[in-house]
């Protein structure tokens, strides 16, 4: 979990009002280290906003899963995750990447 941006920004606003790095580090709570690299982020960047995560596809090629849903509109999450060789959990956050929605529930057959 990351410092929320005006926590950032107020921490280099102390720092700037002329308080040294200790100082700085024991009102804020935060490692001298930490405000370096804020500082120089600030420098290099212009900003110290959060950054955007984007993480990698691993296992599931995200073509292969594009055109499979395309071709199996109707497959179940535990069908693909069958095909992928993956638990239906990784195809759902796959498939949130890929902004691909599924409005799929289990069939449940009721004894009458």
């Amino acid at each position: 979990m990351s410092y929320p941006e005006k926590y950032r920004v107020r921490t280099l606003e102390y720092r700037r009002e002329g308080h040294t790095l200790e100082q700085t580090s024991k009102v804020f709570k935060v490692d001298i280290t930490t405000i370096r690299n804020w500082e120089k982020r600030l420098r290099e960047e212009g900003s110290l906003a959060n950054h955007e995560i984007k993480r990698p596809f691993k296992k599931i090629d995200p073509e292969k899963l594009r055109m499979y849903v395309k071709n199996n509109p109707d497959a179940y999450l535990r069908e693909i995750a069958d095909v992928f060789k993956c638990c239906p959990t990784a195809i759902r956050k796959a498939l949130q990447r890929l902004k691909i929605t599924r409005k799929k529930r289990p069939h449940i057959t009721r004894n009458s």
